[in-house]
Protein backbone atom coordinates (compact mmCIF):
# COMPACT_ATOMS: atom_id res chain seq x y z
CA UNK A 1 0.00 0.00 0.00
CA UNK A 2 2.64 2.31 1.16
CA UNK A 3 4.71 1.53 -2.35
CA UNK A 4 1.44 2.51 -4.51
CA UNK A 5 1.11 5.56 -1.92
CA UNK A 6 4.57 6.76 -2.93
CA UNK A 7 4.69 5.58 -6.90
CA UNK A 8 1.31 8.40 -6.58
CA UNK A 9 3.05 10.64 -5.57
CA UNK A 10 5.94 10.62 -6.86
CA UNK A 11 3.84 10.47 -10.58
CA UNK A 12 1.38 13.39 -9.30
CA UNK A 13 4.77 15.71 -8.92
CA UNK A 14 6.01 14.83 -12.10
CA UNK A 15 3.18 15.51 -14.00
CA UNK A 16 2.94 18.97 -11.82
CA UNK A 17 6.61 19.40 -12.85
CA UNK A 18 5.22 18.75 -16.14
CA UNK A 19 2.83 20.79 -16.22
CA UNK A 20 4.87 24.15 -14.68
CA UNK A 21 7.80 23.97 -17.13
CA UNK A 22 6.07 26.05 -19.66
CA UNK A 23 5.09 28.56 -17.08
CA UNK A 24 8.68 28.94 -15.73
CA UNK A 25 10.18 29.32 -19.62
CA UNK A 26 7.41 31.65 -20.32
CA UNK A 27 8.69 33.49 -17.25
CA UNK A 28 11.99 33.56 -17.80
CA UNK A 29 12.14 34.08 -22.07
CA UNK A 30 12.71 38.03 -22.13
CA UNK A 31 11.69 39.85 -24.52
CA UNK A 32 8.90 37.98 -26.73
CA UNK A 33 8.12 40.76 -28.56
CA UNK A 34 9.39 44.43 -29.60
CA UNK A 35 10.34 46.59 -26.50
CA UNK A 36 8.55 50.44 -26.68
CA UNK A 37 10.98 53.36 -25.86
CA UNK A 38 8.67 56.37 -25.77
CA UNK A 39 11.03 59.74 -26.61
CA UNK A 40 8.92 62.43 -24.80
CA UNK A 41 9.78 65.13 -27.19
CA UNK A 42 9.47 65.66 -30.71
CA UNK A 43 12.18 64.05 -32.92
CA UNK A 44 15.78 65.99 -32.00
CA UNK A 45 18.56 65.82 -29.30
CA UNK A 46 17.15 63.52 -27.51
CA UNK A 47 16.78 60.37 -29.67
CA UNK A 48 19.73 61.51 -31.45
CA UNK A 49 21.53 60.84 -28.34
CA UNK A 50 19.79 57.57 -27.66
CA UNK A 51 19.63 55.45 -31.18
CA UNK A 52 22.78 55.00 -31.40
CA UNK A 53 22.94 52.21 -28.70
CA UNK A 54 19.64 51.72 -28.89
CA UNK A 55 18.95 50.41 -32.13
CA UNK A 56 22.03 47.99 -31.59
CA UNK A 57 20.98 46.36 -28.49
CA UNK A 58 18.81 43.82 -30.71
CA UNK A 59 21.28 41.50 -31.11
CA UNK A 60 21.17 40.88 -27.50
CA UNK A 61 17.64 41.27 -26.88
CA UNK A 62 16.51 39.07 -29.59
CA UNK A 63 13.88 41.84 -30.10
CA UNK A 64 13.81 45.31 -31.43
CA UNK A 65 13.75 48.66 -29.02
CA UNK A 66 11.20 50.86 -31.49
CA UNK A 67 11.27 54.11 -30.67
CA UNK A 68 7.82 56.25 -30.36
CA UNK A 69 7.64 59.66 -30.10
CA UNK A 70 4.93 61.77 -27.74
CA UNK A 71 5.97 65.40 -27.08
CA UNK A 72 4.49 67.80 -24.93
CA UNK A 73 4.71 69.79 -21.87
CA UNK A 74 8.23 69.32 -21.58
CA UNK A 75 8.40 65.75 -21.67
CA UNK A 76 5.67 65.32 -18.96
CA UNK A 77 2.88 63.82 -21.34
CA UNK A 78 5.34 60.68 -22.65
CA UNK A 79 6.96 60.57 -19.23
CA UNK A 80 3.96 60.02 -17.67
CA UNK A 81 2.40 57.36 -19.68
CA UNK A 82 4.88 55.30 -19.10
CA UNK A 83 4.81 56.05 -15.41
CA UNK A 84 1.38 54.92 -15.51
CA UNK A 85 2.26 52.00 -18.19
CA UNK A 86 2.28 48.01 -17.33
CA UNK A 87 5.46 47.75 -15.50
CA UNK A 88 6.34 44.33 -17.40
CA UNK A 89 9.53 45.69 -19.50
CA UNK A 90 8.02 46.13 -22.42
CA UNK A 91 7.31 49.78 -21.74
CA UNK A 92 10.10 52.52 -21.21
CA UNK A 93 10.45 56.05 -21.54
CA UNK A 94 14.15 57.81 -22.84
CA UNK A 95 15.36 61.24 -21.85
CA UNK A 96 17.50 63.34 -20.53
CA UNK A 97 16.95 64.95 -16.63
CA UNK A 98 14.31 67.16 -18.16
CA UNK A 99 11.37 64.97 -18.13
CA UNK A 100 12.41 62.78 -15.24
CA UNK A 101 13.58 64.88 -12.56
CA UNK A 102 12.73 68.49 -13.83
CA UNK A 103 9.28 68.30 -14.99
CA UNK A 104 7.28 66.24 -12.09
CA UNK A 105 9.02 69.35 -9.87
CA UNK A 106 8.52 72.37 -11.61
CA UNK A 107 4.45 70.81 -13.12
CA UNK A 108 2.32 70.21 -10.49
CA UNK A 109 -0.60 68.95 -12.91
CA UNK A 110 1.68 65.57 -13.73
CA UNK A 111 1.36 63.41 -10.55
CA UNK A 112 4.32 61.22 -11.28
CA UNK A 113 7.68 61.65 -9.49
CA UNK A 114 11.46 60.50 -10.44
CA UNK A 115 10.74 57.33 -8.11
CA UNK A 116 7.90 56.37 -10.23
CA UNK A 117 10.22 55.14 -12.19
CA UNK A 118 12.68 52.04 -12.29
CA UNK A 119 15.86 53.53 -13.81
CA UNK A 120 17.65 51.24 -16.49
CA UNK A 121 20.45 52.75 -17.79
CA UNK A 122 22.43 55.80 -18.76
CA UNK A 123 24.23 55.70 -21.96
CA UNK A 124 25.35 58.99 -23.17
CA UNK A 125 26.49 62.12 -21.85
CA UNK A 126 25.75 65.68 -23.48
CA UNK A 127 26.87 68.83 -22.54
CA UNK A 128 25.76 72.43 -23.01
CA UNK A 129 27.44 75.70 -23.74
CA UNK A 130 27.27 79.68 -22.53
CA UNK A 131 27.30 81.50 -25.45
CA UNK A 132 27.86 85.29 -27.14
CA UNK A 133 27.48 86.45 -30.41
CA UNK A 134 31.16 86.29 -31.60
CA UNK A 135 31.65 89.86 -31.66
CA UNK A 136 30.42 90.24 -28.21
CA UNK A 137 32.13 92.78 -25.85
CA UNK A 138 32.10 89.76 -23.56
CA UNK A 139 35.24 87.87 -24.08
CA UNK A 140 35.15 85.80 -21.19
CA UNK A 141 33.12 84.66 -18.77
CA UNK A 142 34.27 86.77 -16.39
CA UNK A 143 33.35 90.00 -18.79
CA UNK A 144 30.00 88.97 -18.49
CA UNK A 145 29.73 88.42 -14.58
CA UNK A 146 31.37 92.05 -14.00
CA UNK A 147 29.21 93.22 -16.79
CA UNK A 148 25.86 91.72 -15.17
CA UNK A 149 26.77 93.38 -11.64
CA UNK A 150 27.18 96.72 -12.98
CA UNK A 151 23.94 96.81 -14.53
CA UNK A 152 21.74 93.93 -13.26
CA UNK A 153 19.06 92.65 -15.13
CA UNK A 154 19.87 94.10 -18.29
CA UNK A 155 21.83 91.02 -20.22
CA UNK A 156 19.25 88.88 -21.60
CA UNK A 157 19.77 84.84 -22.00
CA UNK A 158 17.24 82.58 -23.93
CA UNK A 159 17.51 78.98 -22.85
CA UNK A 160 15.26 76.17 -24.28
CA UNK A 161 12.25 77.29 -21.98
CA UNK A 162 10.74 78.13 -18.79
CA UNK A 163 11.89 76.02 -16.19
CA UNK A 164 13.60 73.78 -19.09
CA UNK A 165 17.16 72.17 -18.40
CA UNK A 166 18.85 75.39 -19.95
CA UNK A 167 16.87 77.78 -18.32
CA UNK A 168 17.61 76.32 -14.79
CA UNK A 169 21.44 75.69 -15.28
CA UNK A 170 21.79 79.08 -16.38
CA UNK A 171 19.64 80.26 -13.25
CA UNK A 172 22.07 78.45 -10.74
CA UNK A 173 25.18 79.74 -12.75
CA UNK A 174 23.80 83.42 -11.94
CA UNK A 175 23.07 82.81 -8.24
CA UNK A 176 26.45 81.52 -7.69
CA UNK A 177 27.97 84.49 -9.65
CA UNK A 178 25.77 86.29 -7.93
CA UNK A 179 24.36 88.34 -10.53
CA UNK A 180 20.93 88.79 -12.26
CA UNK A 181 20.03 88.13 -15.85
CA UNK A 182 16.89 88.78 -18.01
CA UNK A 183 15.89 85.03 -19.16
CA UNK A 184 14.32 85.33 -22.89
CA UNK A 185 12.46 81.26 -23.07
CA UNK A 186 12.59 79.78 -26.60
CA UNK A 187 10.65 76.68 -28.11
CA UNK A 188 13.94 74.69 -27.97
CA UNK A 189 17.67 75.22 -28.24
CA UNK A 190 17.76 75.92 -31.81
CA UNK A 191 15.31 78.76 -32.32
CA UNK A 192 17.60 80.59 -29.24
CA UNK A 193 20.52 80.07 -30.88
CA UNK A 194 19.28 81.62 -34.10
CA UNK A 195 18.39 84.71 -32.15
CA UNK A 196 21.37 84.89 -30.69
CA UNK A 197 23.38 84.82 -34.32
CA UNK A 198 21.04 87.77 -34.90
CA UNK A 199 22.04 89.27 -31.83
CA UNK A 200 18.44 89.60 -30.31
CA UNK A 201 19.45 88.68 -27.18
CA UNK A 202 22.58 88.99 -25.35
CA UNK A 203 23.54 85.39 -24.32
CA UNK A 204 22.24 81.98 -24.98
CA UNK A 205 22.51 78.87 -23.06
CA UNK A 206 22.42 75.40 -25.30
CA UNK A 207 23.44 71.96 -26.50
CA UNK A 208 26.83 71.53 -27.81
CA UNK A 209 25.08 70.12 -31.61
CA UNK A 210 23.50 73.19 -33.06
CA UNK A 211 25.58 75.67 -31.74
CA UNK A 212 29.28 73.64 -32.78
CA UNK A 213 29.67 74.84 -35.76
CA UNK A 214 28.98 78.01 -35.30
CA UNK A 215 31.67 78.45 -32.60
CA UNK A 216 34.13 76.30 -34.73
CA UNK A 217 33.25 79.75 -37.57
CA UNK A 218 33.71 82.54 -34.80
CA UNK A 219 30.19 83.64 -35.63
CA UNK A 220 29.25 82.33 -31.59
CA UNK A 221 31.66 82.51 -28.70
CA UNK A 222 31.77 80.26 -26.25
CA UNK A 223 32.14 81.65 -23.36
CA UNK A 224 32.56 78.36 -20.64
CA UNK A 225 31.03 74.62 -21.04
CA UNK A 226 28.42 73.11 -18.40
CA UNK A 227 29.76 69.50 -17.77
CA UNK A 228 32.13 67.93 -15.37
CA UNK A 229 34.79 68.17 -17.90
CA UNK A 230 36.05 69.97 -20.90
CA UNK A 231 34.38 69.14 -23.76
CA UNK A 232 36.79 67.32 -26.62
CA UNK A 233 35.31 69.15 -29.37
CA UNK A 234 36.32 72.67 -27.80
CA UNK A 235 39.20 71.77 -25.44
CA UNK A 236 39.91 75.58 -24.90
CA UNK A 237 36.49 76.24 -23.54
CA UNK A 238 36.83 75.90 -19.63
CA UNK A 239 33.87 74.92 -17.67
CA UNK A 240 31.97 76.59 -15.37
CA UNK A 241 32.89 74.99 -12.42
CA UNK A 242 36.48 75.60 -12.80
CA UNK A 243 35.56 79.43 -13.38
CA UNK A 244 34.20 78.91 -9.84
CA UNK A 245 30.54 78.90 -10.32
CA UNK A 246 29.96 75.44 -9.18
CA UNK A 247 27.59 74.29 -11.99
CA UNK A 248 29.62 70.90 -13.21
CA UNK A 249 26.52 68.60 -13.98
CA UNK A 250 26.81 66.75 -17.20
CA UNK A 251 23.55 65.86 -18.74
CA UNK A 252 23.03 62.92 -18.88
CA UNK A 253 20.81 60.48 -21.34
CA UNK A 254 18.91 56.95 -20.35
CA UNK A 255 16.27 55.17 -20.39
CA UNK A 256 14.16 54.26 -17.56
CA UNK A 257 10.55 51.42 -16.77
CA UNK A 258 7.74 52.03 -14.82
CA UNK A 259 8.32 51.24 -11.02
CA UNK A 260 7.57 48.18 -10.12
CA UNK A 261 9.42 46.54 -13.21
CA UNK A 262 11.38 43.52 -12.33
CA UNK A 263 15.18 43.47 -11.71
CA UNK A 264 15.20 40.86 -14.19
CA UNK A 265 14.28 42.57 -16.55
CA UNK A 266 15.60 45.75 -16.16
CA UNK A 267 18.98 43.99 -15.83
CA UNK A 268 18.03 41.93 -18.67
CA UNK A 269 18.01 45.35 -20.72
CA UNK A 270 21.02 46.96 -19.30
CA UNK A 271 23.14 44.35 -20.20
CA UNK A 272 22.06 44.64 -23.71
CA UNK A 273 23.13 48.21 -23.83
CA UNK A 274 26.21 47.48 -22.38
CA UNK A 275 27.31 44.70 -24.75
CA UNK A 276 26.31 46.68 -27.59
CA UNK A 277 28.32 49.37 -26.39
CA UNK A 278 31.21 46.87 -25.63
CA UNK A 279 31.04 45.82 -29.85
CA UNK A 280 30.15 48.93 -31.38
CA UNK A 281 32.14 51.57 -29.01
CA UNK A 282 33.97 53.01 -32.09
CA UNK A 283 30.57 53.51 -33.99
CA UNK A 284 29.00 55.14 -31.41
CA UNK A 285 31.15 57.34 -30.23
CA UNK A 286 32.04 58.38 -34.03
CA UNK A 287 27.97 59.32 -33.60
CA UNK A 288 27.63 60.61 -30.43
CA UNK A 289 30.89 63.22 -31.45
CA UNK A 290 28.69 65.36 -34.22
CA UNK A 291 26.68 66.00 -31.01
CA UNK A 292 29.79 67.32 -28.90
CA UNK A 293 28.41 63.85 -26.51
CA UNK A 294 30.19 60.56 -25.76
CA UNK A 295 28.95 57.39 -24.27
CA UNK A 296 28.46 57.30 -20.38
CA UNK A 297 26.98 53.85 -19.06
CA UNK A 298 25.80 53.92 -15.35
CA UNK A 299 24.15 50.62 -14.47
CA UNK A 300 20.48 50.93 -12.60
CA UNK A 301 21.79 51.66 -9.37
CA UNK A 302 24.26 54.57 -10.85
CA UNK A 303 22.26 55.92 -12.83
CA UNK A 304 19.51 55.76 -9.51
CA UNK A 305 22.00 57.95 -7.68
CA UNK A 306 22.20 60.05 -10.33
CA UNK A 307 18.64 60.77 -10.82
CA UNK A 308 18.30 61.30 -7.26
CA UNK A 309 21.56 63.89 -7.06
CA UNK A 310 19.97 65.85 -10.12
CA UNK A 311 16.58 65.99 -7.98
CA UNK A 312 18.06 67.67 -5.23
CA UNK A 313 19.84 70.06 -7.27
CA UNK A 314 17.16 71.06 -9.32
CA UNK A 315 14.93 71.27 -6.45
CA UNK A 316 16.49 74.18 -4.76
CA UNK A 317 17.36 75.83 -7.94
CA UNK A 318 13.11 75.62 -8.53
CA UNK A 319 12.58 76.99 -5.16
CA UNK A 320 14.75 80.08 -6.08
CA UNK A 321 13.05 80.91 -8.76
CA UNK A 322 10.60 83.85 -8.79
CA UNK A 323 9.04 81.92 -11.52
CA UNK A 324 7.86 79.11 -9.05
CA UNK A 325 6.79 75.58 -9.85
CA UNK A 326 3.58 75.43 -12.46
Amino acid sequence: MNIRRNGLKIATAFFLSLCMTPLVNAQEAFPQEPIQLTIPFAPGDTDKMLRPIVDRMRDALGQPVVMQYKPGAGGGVGASQVANAKADGYTLVGSSPGALVIVPLANKEFKYTTESFAPVAAFTKGAFLLLVPGDSPYKTLEDLVNAAKTKPGTITYGSSGTMGITHLLTEIFSKNANIELMHIPYQGSTPAVVDLLGKEINMATAAIAPALGYVKSGRLRALAVISDRRSALLPDVPTVAELGYGVSSPALYGIVAPKGTSKERVHAIYEAAKKAIEIHKDEINKNLTTLGAEIQLLDPEQYTAYLQEQKTMFSKAIEGLKVGPQ
